[in-house]
């Protein structure tokens, strides 16, 4: 299991310099250890689709996620997905974007990290990503095409998006855009994300942003 990927708390706090430092080498040595020569030439030309390296643990508050919500690890049947489904998920990222107001978890539940669907005052990144994730399964997307993710963010702080798989590629759900981008496209640093064939574990991803090269 890959222990320290998460290098902050909360969505856009500042991580102290030593601790981030420390974490960062940390998840590089592994990243490092886990690439082929031949992943890290692909990850040059931009694969379409995140690839995972190995198991992790999920991210923290996390745990406990497929208790409190069972179709959040729900696997589907790959179905494949149609163009008005794919308008759909446009439309319901500007959607909830625009009508979930940024809540952190610290104020809502007096802890640092909680993943939980938004509650009537708002929710954070990761509530937000889960509340696009049940929509999107409710307007029958296959579950295994919906896959929750942490990254780093240009100010290399945590913040959780939602992949949305499609054929030609990875495509990312995000609380900070309306535009729904492959995932090569986005400032971000993809450190973990959910299994697809096995949604309830974790795998390390460490691709774009400081991998790039």
């Amino acid at each position: 299991m890959i222990q320290g990927i998460s290098v902050g708390q909360q969505d856009h706090s500042a991580a102290g310099p030593a601790a981030w430092l420390a974490a960062l080498g940390a998840a590089m040595a592994v990243a490092m250890a886990l690439l082929m020569p031949g992943a890290a030439a692909a990850e040059g030309r931009l694969v379409a689709h995140l690839s995972s390296k190995a198991q992790a643990d999920p991210p923290k508050g996390a745990e406990g996620l497929c208790r409190r919500y069972d179709w959040a690890c729900a696997r589907g049947s790959s179905a494949r997905l149609t163009a008005e489904q794919i308008r759909m998920a446009d439309k319901l990222n500007r959607r909830i974007n625009a009508s979930v107001r940024p809540v952190t978890d610290l104020a809502q539940y007096g802890r640092e990290e909680h993943w939980a669907l938004p509650t009537a005052r708002g929710g954070d990144c990761e509530d937000i990503a889960l509340l696009k994730k049940a929509e999107l399964i409710r307007m029958g997307i296959a579950p295994d095409r919906l896959l929750l993710a942490e990254v780093l963010d240009r100010q290399r702080n945590n913040h959780a998006v939602l992949i949305l798989r499609k054929d030609d590629g990875d495509y990312v759900l995000d609380n900070l855009t309306n535009r729904m981008l492959p995932w090569s496209q986005t400032p971000y640093t993809f450190l973990r994300m959910q299994d697809s064939s096995a949604p309830h574990r974790w795998k390390a991803v460490f691709a774009g942003g400081l991998f790039r090269g």
